[in-house]
Formats: C-alpha cells, structure tokens, sequence
C-alpha cells in the first residue's frame, strides 16, 4: 500500500478536507497522501499533515490505526494505512480554509459518522468509530459491487 490517511482530532471534532481532485472530488476525508520513496508511513502522514493543514504534529501524537483495503470479486484493488493525530485542545486553527487541495475546516465528530451523511466517504462510518473508540489496530476489508460497498470485514491487527 502506497497511501495514508490521518484524521486530526481536536476535542469533539475532527479536521477534515474537502478535496477538490480525483478521487475523492467533494468528498469529505482526512488528510494524507502517496508515501514517498525512503519515508515511512508515519513520516508520510507527518510530512502530507504539514503540506495540506501547515499544522505541525509530533510523531508521538500520530498513532496508527490500521489499515483499509478494497476487493472486488476477490481481487484487491487498493488500500490505504490509517492514522489518528490527536492534537491540543487549545490548538487555534481556524476554518474553514480554502487550500490548494480544497476546503479545510472541523466537523462535529457525530456529522462526520452519520450513517445518512452522504458528503463523506462510504467507508468511513464503518471505521471511524473504532477507529476513534479502540486502542487497537485493524485492518478493514471492504467489498466493492461496481460502485457500491456490499460487504465489510473488521479484523484486529496482531503487531509483532
């Protein structure tokens, strides 16, 4: 897997983008990006947190999550490593902010994981939840019909 995703949580809300580009045109996600050559996945969501948000976040205050897959008739087609960035509550960031990725701004944490909320990615109310809620690791496998997800499998990641 060659991305990241890193929700920034700030007491009950979350900084999420709306980006402006494909894939994920008008849709409301975390922050992150491709891994580049040499960087690790947490220096990955360290440096992409920094280009797209300008808020620089310790590496003791990225914690990873897990990560998502997507399958289509047994066929793996993607995925992604999850992160959560805890920041201070006091933190002042204010949005929202028109970037050169889209619109930056916090979202209550319950609009976010809505089930009817239609202006977040599909995946992210199956995962957000544990993701905030859990000390621990999993990988989320999604099963993809065309468009549509028809199918999702939650594991525990065992870490060595």
């Amino acid at each position: 897997m060659k991305y990241t995703l890193c929700f920034i949580k700030r007491n009950n809300e979350l900084l999420m983008l709306n980006r402006i580009k494909d894939p994920t045109m008008g849709i409301w996600n975390g922050v992150g990006g491709k891994i580049e050559d040499g960087e690790s996945t947490k220096e990955s969501v360290q440096r992409e947190i920094l280009e797209e948000t300008g808020i620089f976040i310790e590496m003791n205050q990225i914690m990873n999550k897990g990560r998502v897959t997507w399958h289509e008739d047994d066929h793996f087609f993607g995925g992604m490593h999850l992160f959560l960035a805890e920041v201070s509550n006091d933190l002042i960031f204010n949005t929202p902010i028109k970037t050169d990725e889209g619109i930056l701004d916090w979202k209550n944490i319950e609009w976010v994981i809505d089930k009817r909320n239609q202006g977040v990615g599909e995946c992210i109310p199956h995962f957000l939840p544990i993701l905030l809620n859990e000390e621990s690791s999993y990988h989320y496998s999604f099963y993809y019909k065309g468009k549509h997800v028809i199918g999702v499998q939650v594991d525990q990641e065992v870490l060595i």
